[in-house]
């Protein structure tokens, strides 16, 4: 796939790793799409190439919308970059429902409904390539967490089934795990947490997870973006690529013990971690 131009759709382009991504993506001499709800954010990418693309991935027209407007001007997309995605911490009694569905419809059902419409073209040009960002947080659970960890574990097993069911038709299915990254997603679990923790019976020990995830996101401890977007780049470019690409700091690592420790080990470690002062 890397000696030719490939139609790459990127959502969640509008900032962070999924607009570095859409710049580097360009620059290497493919034509990207990058979609997100605030257009105006992306225009800068324009003069790389790149061609903003309005997009919310819980709104089914302006999904089909997008995709049908990519295969009128380019007759093909080559590759889906499932980027858009945020996190929300909170105990789970105290999570509104609403926001749940949310996290839920971003997170895995927008994903989702994205695949099924590049699909039928991409079947019928016997190839292309999905890749779906997921986290290591699909393979583990951290205090607070869990609506953000029910997406991301669903964001592997869908990309599991996905990988088995499209092999035949010549559609690579690719997930990139990362794991810390310095961006600002803890920022806003953070914020998040505070919120559905406030005057609660979690109050106490979700102001100090939210503190903590705080200084984790602030710290110099943890990987730079660019390993997100390298990852990316290379499962694009591969000519076969990894059905999985895990990177950046501790992701092996909390996979590996989340594996090894007993049950109730792994809890009260993660228990632990959040009440450490970062």
């Amino acid at each position: 796939m890397a000696k030719k131009q490939q139609i790459i759709l990127l959502t969640g382009a509008s900032s962070g790793i999924g607009y570095d991504t859409a710049d580097a993506l360009a620059k290497q001499g493919h034509k990207v799409y990058a979609a997100a709800r605030r257009v105006e954010r992306m225009e800068p990418l324009r003069q790389f190439g790149v061609v903003p693309l309005q997009m919310d991935v819980t709104d089914e027209q302006s999904m089909r919308r997008g995709v049908q407007a990519i295969l009128d001007r380019e007759g093909r997309i080559n590759v889906l970059v499932n980027n858009a995605g945020y996190g929300y911490f909170g105990a789970v009694e105290n999570v509104p429902m609403d926001d749940a569905r949310n996290q839920l419809e971003v997170n895995i059902f927008g994903l989702a409904r994205l695949c099924q419409l590049v699909l039928p073209a991409m079947r019928e040009q016997h190839c292309g390539r999905i890749i779906n960002i997921s986290s290591v947080a699909g393979k583990s659970v951290l205090y607070y967490g869990g609506w953000y960890h029910v997406s991301k574990y669903a964001v592997e097993a869908l990309s599991d089934a996905l990988r088995m069911e499209l092999q035949p038709f010549g559609i690579d299915v690719v997930i990139v795990e990362p794991g810390a990254i310095k961006t600002n997603w803890g920022i806003i679990a953070a914020e998040h947490l505070e919120e559905t923790s406030k005057d609660t019976a979690y109050a106490d020990t979700g102001a100090m997870m939210a503190q903590n995830l705080r200084g984790m996101y602030e710290s110099s401890s943890l990987s730079d973006p660019s390993v997100v977007r390298e990852a990316i780049c290379r499962a694009v470019n591969a000519r076969r690529p990894r059905t999985r690409y895990r990177i950046g700091r501790l992701s092996t690592a909390i996979v590996f013990f989340h594996w090894l420790l007993p049950t109730r080990w792994w809890d009260g470690l993660m228990r632990m971690m959040g009440k450490r002062k970062w």
